[in-house]
């Protein structure tokens, strides 16, 4: 196991699980993704990793908070201060960090010129990019963002993965939870989770080539507990991968509705 990560993690509150035996690395200079539905438990898993919440079972290995930065899925930002303000104050809480390094931070998201705006004035995604910014602004270890890009407009979001991806360059481990499969592709590790379960793990292009049967766009489909809405038709899944139409390139989105339907077909639940 890498330096940070977390092994056979479970978490529970009362009788309910949120995590359920999950063991997951965060390799340095790499982005993880950890994409699920509402109630998936990906907040859950970036918050142990915080320390916000305590296992019940397992092992959480992170760094002090001197060397951590944390995102959380609210802006992260105080909302009357300026945006020069936050990223002083954050300076100040650390203490190394020098107005150089955040100068080059504010320029580098493209919020240098509105460093005199009050946060609460920013655009949706220009105060996601300054919550980003102090998170990152001691050059910490290891990166945690909950859903940094939800809610944020496409340019804004290109511009996220950016910084995301050039904070990973530089060395740090950065984990990211997403609602966006398409988003999730870009990573360099994926993590699904399904109920607090792992449903899928691995690099993208194989989670992808390991998607079992096959796919085809339909315009009716032959057993609707496997299908789904795609554009004016279906998409359907064939275990057996034998298609009345020529099947489609999985992307990691089929990938995983397929994983969580093979998941509920072996448990007698389709």
């Amino acid at each position: 196991m890498s330096a940070f990560g977390v092994e056979e993690l479970t978490v529970r509150y009362g009788d309910t699980i949120a995590l359920d035996d999950i063991t997951l690395s965060l390799p340095a200079g790499e982005v993880t993704a950890v994409v699920g539905g509402d109630g998936a438990g990906k907040s859950t898993l970036l918050a142990a990793l915080v320390g916000l919440v305590a296992p019940s079972m397992g092992v959480v290995r992170a760094p002090d908070d001197a060397h951590l930065g944390y995102l959380p899925a609210s802006a992260g930002s105080w909302a009357e201060l300026t945006v020069m303000q936050n990223m002083m104050f954050t300076a100040e809480v650390f203490g190394d960090v020098e107005a150089a390094r955040v100068e080059e931070l504010l320029r580098r998201a493209q919020l240098w010129q509105a460093r005199d705006r009050l946060a609460r004035a920013l655009s949706g995604g220009m105060r996601k990019k300054l919550g980003f910014c102090m998170a990152v602004a001691s050059s910490p270890e290891l990166i945690v963002l909950d859903e940094p890009s939800t809610g944020v407009d496409p340019v804004s979001r290109v511009e996220l993965w950016r910084l995301i991806a050039d904070a990973a360059v530089s060395g740090a481990a950065v984990v990211m939870a997403s609602t966006y499969l398409d988003e999730a592709e870009r990573a360099n590790r994926v993590l699904a989770l399904d109920h607090g379960a792992a449903l899928l793990q691995g690099q993208p292009d194989e989670l992808r080539s390991a998607m079992p049967g096959a796919v085809a766009r339909v315009d009716e489909p032959r057993d609707p507990r496997l299908a789904w809405r795609y554009g004016r038709g279906y998409r359907e899944w064939f275990p057996d991968a034998n298609t009345p139409v020529p099947a489609e390139e999985p992307d990691l989105e089929t990938a995983v509705i397929v994983a969580s339907l093979a998941r509920e077909l072996e448990g007698g639940r389709l």
